[in-house]
């Protein structure tokens, strides 16, 4: 069982992101979802980083409260 801590820290870790506050800040400025654009359809996104997004939601994994915290983020 995965026990690990699943905050919107580690879910940028995840993705090979910076992590630091600072960092994250700038990528929610500069990275904006249209209204009804899923998180997992948008380009900034790798292939991997879309792969790793689109797995955790359509699973329901244990990281898929942390990519909704942040498509939220990207909705704002």
């Amino acid at each position: 069982m995965d026990t690990s801590l699943h905050s919107l820290e580690n879910l940028f870790l995840q993705l090979g992101l910076d992590n630091s506050s600072a960092a994250m800040d700038e990528f929610i400025k500069q990275h904006k979802l249209e209204p009804e654009q899923p998180i997992e359809q948008a380009e900034f996104w790798t292939a991997s980083q879309k792969a790793f997004i689109q797995e955790c939601l359509s699973e329901d994994s244990d990281w898929a409260e942390v990519v909704d915290q942040l498509n939220v983020l990207l909705h704002e």
